[in-house]
């Protein structure tokens, strides 16, 4: 598939940015900077980025806990990002949502979210909506390998067959629900599931699906491209499996026990930046000191974030009684 230079080059621009981002936002919570619970998506930058680069702002994507890759992906700006991790006023919620609720209906981005398996109704909504107003808008759900078996997700992709609504499913299987390992190779019985392939799933819906290499961004590209012209196509929904790894824990603070410190080595050897880079500069779309000059461009961008952040003024907790209703309501 043939890809314009400028559309290559904000790829690598945005998967520098997140990792940046989560690189920082990991020494923050280290430092006692951030309150509450932090999810980081460094190591699967390459499924965001593949998915939300073929997207418009009037498409819609649903986030989970793990959500500022989607957020920096779909084209949110990192400077109310960090605010809202520091609980601060400027933040995309003022300070009151944190890491798991950052969102900007503004460009598409519903929402990161807590709860697991949560957006599938939501994209099944957003992709409803596209389809009574008679747009060619998608909209897409990101989903963790351990929020496949929730039945949200089932059935949502079962209304969204039966509709055949506008709606992405995408699987961002990093091999672990928190800390359970799905089909560890030398399992004999699976841990949570019965089914081999994620993607296999989707045959019970009807459903086309595939599964990628998640790191491998280009290969989430093409799929993506294939899914998203169906959507809007009004030919019904897509799965998206995309077998991927997080470098950090499942959450900060995490002790790791149940992976090996020789397997997380293993898997940042197919790191999905330093693998694009490398493609980047094969194909000579990128010089090594071009590369090199956007990752320090993303760094400085993010520190920026974080002195935007750290000046702008904390959260009052008299604000909690505001922002609750929607206005006018009834």
């Amino acid at each position: 598939m043939a890809v314009r230079k400028e559309v290559l080059v904000d790829m690598y621009n945005r998967m520098t940015l997140i990792r940046a981002f989560e690189d920082k936002a990991h020494e923050l919570f280290a430092a006692g900077k951030i309150p509450g619970f932090v999810h980081l998506y460094a190591g699967e930058e390459g499924v965001a980025v593949g998915v939300c680069t073929h997207l418009r702002n009037e498409d819609a994507i649903t986030s989970t806990h793990r959500g500022h890759g989607h957020c920096i992906a779909k084209g949110c700006n990192v400077k109310p990002m960090m605010a809202e991790l520091l609980a601060k006023e400027t933040g995309y919620c003022k300070g009151k949502g944190g890491s798991m609720h950052i969102a900007d209906v503004s460009i598409g981005m519903l929402g990161a979210n807590g709860i697991v398996g949560a957006g599938g109704p939501l994209a099944a909504g957003a992709g409803l909506s596209a389809k009574l107003r008679n747009t060619d808008n998608v909209s897409v759900c990101f989903a963790g390998d351990g929020a496949f078996n929730q039945g949200t997700i089932q059935e949502s992709m079962n209304l969204a067959s039966v509709w055949k609504l506008p709606v992405i499913f995408v699987c961002e299987n990093n091999g672990y629900a928190i800390s359970l390992r799905s089909l560890a190779p030398t399992a004999t019985q699976p841990r949570w599931s019965t089914a081999r392939d994620i993607s296999d799933r989707a045959a019970g819906f009807g459903i086309p699906a595939v599964t990628i290499d998640g790191n491998d961004v280009m290969a989430v590209y093409e799929a993506a491209a294939e899914a998203v012209k169906r959507a809007r196509e009004g030919k019904g929904p897509s799965v998206i499996v995309c077998e991927t790894y997080r470098y950090y824990g499942h959450f900060e603070g995490d002790p790791g026990v149940y992976r090996t410190r020789e397997e997380e080595a293993e898997a940042k050897k197919h790191d999905p930046i330093m693998r694009f880079r490398a493609k980047l500069v094969e194909m000579g779309t990128l010089t090594e000191k071009e590369a090199k000059a956007i990752e320090e461009a993303s760094r400085k961008e993010v520190e920026e974030a974080v002195k935007f952040a750290e000046e702008s003024p904390p959260v009052k907790p008299e604000s909690a009684y505001t922002d609750i209703f929607v206005s006018p309501y009834y």
